[in-house]
């Protein structure tokens, strides 16, 4: 009687054994699990930091799970390669602007004194086939000359100088509708000897900007540009109260590819008028500097170009326009 009762008093214990073991792994394992998420989070939240600032600490984890921690380690060594590629594109991007900067700025002399002699020369008699021949020494002078000074302007926009980044970011308070009317008079000239007479749409309520007034004209000028190379007769520029100015115009000679090229670095096409690839791009660098955008797109045979830059709410305009740098992009 009394093995009997030891026996069922074995089988009674056995299943609370069984049931008590299996809590023990399940409160292990989720335990595991709670720190192998822990410890992704550690992963993901440090790399996501790594990726966006400039420093050389590297990922450290709290859990001691060796393929959490072996994971950690494969991550710091590519964040090393990383940080080792940044660092010469970084250097090589600087050495590269430098050395555009220094070389367009060298060319302005030898090109300044072929000008000058150019327009001696052109005083002088000469026969018509010298003539013809001067004229196109003439233009393709004008043409580099173009190309010097658009990569020295570009240059200093991208430049990393702690002063010319300053000088772009001084603001200062505008009303956009007056800037675009100066932009527009000082190329209409230009516009008119490309026969475009362009059909201007602004309201009459004054649209407050808070920015950089000289970058928005050289955005402006450079637009304009830009509708000069392209346009085949035509020209729309419209300005909305919500602050976006629209320049459209007839380009039958682009295709949608094109236009999506046109905000890369010196890309042009044939159709472009001597064009150096790089207006819209700094007028693109400039428009992200000021918290605005710019983006282009192709639709029956139009080439429409958006700009828009943040307006200010309730604002009274210290200046009802700003001096408009030239016409040259």
């Amino acid at each position: 009687m009394s093995s009997l009762s030891i026996k069922n008093i074995d089988i009674g214990i056995f299943p609370c054994v069984l049931i008590a073991v299996l809590l023990v792994i399940i409160a292990i394992l989720l335990i595991k699990i709670h720190l192998l998420r822990k410890s992704a989070k550690e992963i993901t939240d440090a790399f996501s930091d790594r990726l966006t600032t400039d420093t050389n600490t590297l990922i450290s984890i709290s859990c001691r799970d060796k393929y959490m921690r072996q994971l950690a380690n494969n991550i710091n060594l590519q964040l090393r390669m990383l940080r080792r590629e940044r660092q010469r594109f970084q250097q090589g991007d600087a050495e590269l602007k430098i050395a555009v900067t220094n070389i367009s700025h060298d060319l302005r002399t030898p090109l300044t004194a072929i000008c000058g002699y150019l327009d001696l020369l052109e005083q002088e008699e000469k026969s018509a086939e010298v003539s013809r021949y001067l004229e196109v020494i003439q233009n393709r002078t004008e043409m580099l000359k173009e190309l010097t000074e658009e990569l020295f302007r570009y240059s200093i926009i991208v430049s990393t100088d702690t002063n010319s980044a300053n000088d772009r970011n001084i603001d200062e308070t505008v009303i956009l509708n007056n800037v675009l009317e100066e932009s527009i008079a000082a190329y209409y000239a230009s516009l008119k000897a490309h026969d475009i007479i362009p059909d201007i749409h602004i309201p009459d309520p004054k649209i407050v900007c808070t920015l950089n007034c000289a970058s928005l004209s050289r955005v402006f000028s450079n637009l304009l540009n830009n509708a000069v190379k392209y346009s085949d007769g035509d020209l729309q520029i419209t300005l909305s109260e919500t602050g976006t100015i629209t320049f459209s115009n007839k380009a039958f000679r682009l295709n949608e590819v094109q236009v999506g090229k046109l905000f890369d670095r010196f890309y042009t096409v044939e159709s472009a008028r001597n064009s150096t690839g790089l207006g819209l791009t700094i007028a693109r660098t400039l428009l992200e500097e000021m918290g605005g955008t710019i983006n282009a797109r192709y639709e029956s045979g139009r080439l429409i170009v958006m700009v828009s830059v943040p307006i200010a709410i309730n604002a009274t305009a210290k200046s009802n326009s700003c001096t408009n740098y030239g016409k040259t992009p």
